[in-house]
This record gives structure tokens, sequence and C-alpha cells, in this order.
């Protein structure tokens, strides 16, 4: 079986798992190692968080880390798990233009992902792309994917419950600009709506619904329901973002600091 068949048939499958009410969990990884770890754990997909790989390799979150080690990280994640669908974050696109979110999609692409999440959020700047930019910023993607012959999975991030803000607007006008982006966004040509942030079952419960696109939700704090309850309010897909990064190092630091005091006495 050639390589763009596997991506392909990888592509579908990752597809299909996306059903409300039985989520595809996903537990965020930042590099080859922690990628065969999730393998190993029994993942049915490998899913990158843009923040984790980012600090893995010593950046800030925000694009700061540059695109040519984006590209590098993933295919050396495809060439580990070379059997399960491999879907990357990649902020914004890393352009400001439709175009050149076009040309780094192809890249992405060729280096064997077959999923991208794509934020409306403006790097580097304030608040989010209107939805008619961001719309085109989408349709860039689906035809860049088209062109390249594989049904890329364009997960629609949507940062409308996540801005400094937030908590200051009300929640009937979040609600509704949600749902107004996610069809918006289902017309460009993404395949799910990635919304963190929210956390409120009766607010998750009235927006499943009412979107065209299945739901994403993250998880991994307090705030979070659990995995039950999502699945009950009908969200096809759950990701950890940052969380499993920040455990992984937690009980690195830990584990480093009983062994360096050890030593000291």
């Amino acid at each position: 079986m050639s390589t763009r068949t596997t991506r392909i048939e990888q592509a579908r499958r990752f597809k299909a798992r996306h059903v409300p009410g039985q989520p595809l969990v996903l537990f965020n990884v930042w590099d080859a190692g922690s990628a065969l770890a999730m393998k190993e754990a029994g993942a049915e997909a490998i899913a990158t968080g843009s923040w984790s790989v980012a600090a893995a390799h010593g950046y800030e979150d925000g694009e700061k880390l540059p695109f040519e080690l984006v590209l590098a990280n993933l295919e050396r994640i495809v060439r580990v798990i070379p059997d399960l669908p491999v879907t990357i974050d990649i902020e914004s696109g890393y352009g400001l233009s439709a175009a050149e979110v076009g040309q780094h999609v192809r890249l992405i692409l060729e280096a064997g992902a077959v999923g991208i999440n794509l934020e409306d959020q403006k790097i580097g700047g304030e608040g989010l792309y209107s939805v008619e930019e961001q719309s085109r910023r989408i349709a860039a993607a689906r035809e860049a994917a088209e062109e390249a012959g594989i049904p890329l999975f364009i997960n629609a991030r949507c940062d409308v419950f996540f801005q400094p803000d937030a908590a200051a607007v009300p929640g009937d006008a979040q609600m509704d600009e949600a749902i107004r982006r996610a069809r918006a966004y289902a017309e460009a040509g993404a395949d799910g709506i990635f919304l963190p942030g929210l956390n409120e079952p009766e607010r998750i419960a009235l927006l499943g619904p009412s979107s065209p696109l299945p739901l994403n939700l993250m998880v991994g704090t307090a705030a979070s329901p659990s995995l039950r309850e999502l699945a009950a309010l009908g969200v096809a897909r759950v990701s950890y973002g940052p969380h499993p990064y920040l455990q992984a190092m937690d009980a690195f630091r830990e584990a480093g600091r009983k062994v360096l005091l050890h030593a000291i006495q």
C-alpha cells in the first residue's frame, strides 16, 4: 500500500471517529517520544498541542516556534507512528493571508498529517479574525487538501469563549457568535468545531444541536465536565491541550527534586 493511500485511509478513519455521544479522546503529545507513549497507551489517533510543542522546544506559544521546527517535529512523529492518524495544531496557520495558510497546509500534508487545528485568534494581534476572513483561510486549507488528494480533517478552533474579556460578554451573545461561526466555517470546508473555554453543561447542551459540525471541547481543569458527562451532552471529540505536558513536567521535576535532594544529603 502506498504512503498516499495509507494517509487517505487514515484521514477517513479519523473523520469517522468523530461521533456525537461517543467522543474521540485525544491526550495531546508534543514530540515523537510522547507520541510513541500514547500509541502504547492505546490511542486511536495522535494529536499535538501547539503550547506543548513550543514549550518542549524552548519557545512561547503564539507561533513563536519557527514553522520549520513545526514541520520537523511532525515528520518525526509520523516516522515513529506510521500506522495512526496524526493531527497537528498549527495555531492560526502561520500566515496573515489565506494564501499563506494554504501553502503551510500543503507542507503539513506532505509531512504526513491528516488533520489540523486552525484557530480564528489573531496571533500577535487582538481579538478574532472576522467570520469572512477566517472562512477564507479555512477554504484555502480545504483547497490545499483537495489538491493533495487527502481528505484532511479541518478542526476549526473558535476562540469566542477563550478571549481575555469573555466573562464580560453576555452569554447569549457568545453562544450566538459561536453558532454563527460554526455555520460559516462548515460552509468554508471545516469538518469540526473546537471551542476551548466552553465548560458549562447547559451551554454545551444548547450549542451541540445548533452546530452543523461535530463538537470538540478541551478538558483538564477542575471546571471541566467529566468524559461521561461530555459524551451524554453529545460531544464528538475531547482533547487535553497543554495539560499532559504540564503533568509530565511536574512529575519529571518532582522526580529530579527527590534525586537531587538525596544526593545533597
